[in-house]
């Protein structure tokens, strides 16, 4: 080893150590660490035991630990409305609602254009099928988007009446239309009627929309149609 380099391991470093006299630190020789007694003072904080026994009555009722937070509304200690969440079965607002329904039901008129293109044995014009689709598309949105808005959420009864209205309305014009009119009638009626007619039985409760398709077979029987 020359004279200007250090000890580039551990068999030099200790060489040097008994060159110069020091002691050779062992691998096994204990540290001086300065020895305290543990802070055996109380926590200033509520502990993890506190804070189970202070839940532990509502656990043994069944009941997680905050019950204010359940129906998706803040309140303060006194169990006053602070602000309204989004709530257990809302995820998304009305616009997010309108947008993800009216692309549904535009893919549902689609279908709907294509499948009568079919069952008339028309050659299908692709271009006025998604001119049709995309011009209801709007109209399905702005629907969707005011039936669902927190003001229109007031008064459920009168927006299950006017589904119910329009799931009448609409079921029995469709299947009027498709036993009497013409071909040309049924292709440019039937696909906005027949969008209508489910998205209307969709929103209704079970009683409505059971009272809905009952009409619509009461229609059907009386004028004497068939379903094929």
């Amino acid at each position: 080893m020359s004279d200007n380099e250090g000890p580039r391991n551990r068999k030099e470093r200790r060489a040097a150590a008994r060159e110069s006299g020091k002691p050779v630190a062992s691998a096994t020789s204990a540290p001086k660490l300065k020895l305290a007694q543990p802070d055996r003072s109380k926590p200033n904080g509520k502990t993890l035991l506190d804070v189970y026994d202070d839940k532990k009555s509502l656990l043994d009722q069944g009941q997680p630990f905050d019950p204010k937070h359940n129906d998706g509304l803040v309140r303060d200690e006194g169990g006053n409305i602070l602000e309204a969440g989004l709530g257990d079965g809302e995820l998304i607002g009305p616009l997010g609602q309108a947008v993800f329904w009216s692309a549904v039901l535009g893919m549902l008129h689609f279908t709907f254009d294509v499948l009568i293109y079919n069952q008339y044995r028309q050659e299908i014009e692709w271009r006025p099928i998604f001119t049709r689709t995309l011009t209801i598309l709007p109209v399905l949105f702005l629907l969707v988007w005011m039936l669902r808005s927190e003001f229109a959420e007031r008064f459920h009864m009168v927006k299950q009446v006017f589904y119910f209205a329009t799931a009448v309305v609409a079921g029995c014009y469709t299947i009027h239309v498709s036993n009497q009119d013409g071909y040309y009638y049924v292709m440019k009626n039937t696909p906005p009627l027949g969008t209508l007619w489910i998205w209307s039985v969709i929103e209704m409760d079970v009683a409505f929309a059971a009272g809905s398709v009952a009409s619509n077979v009461l229609y059907l029987l009386c004028k004497g149609y068939t379903i094929f």
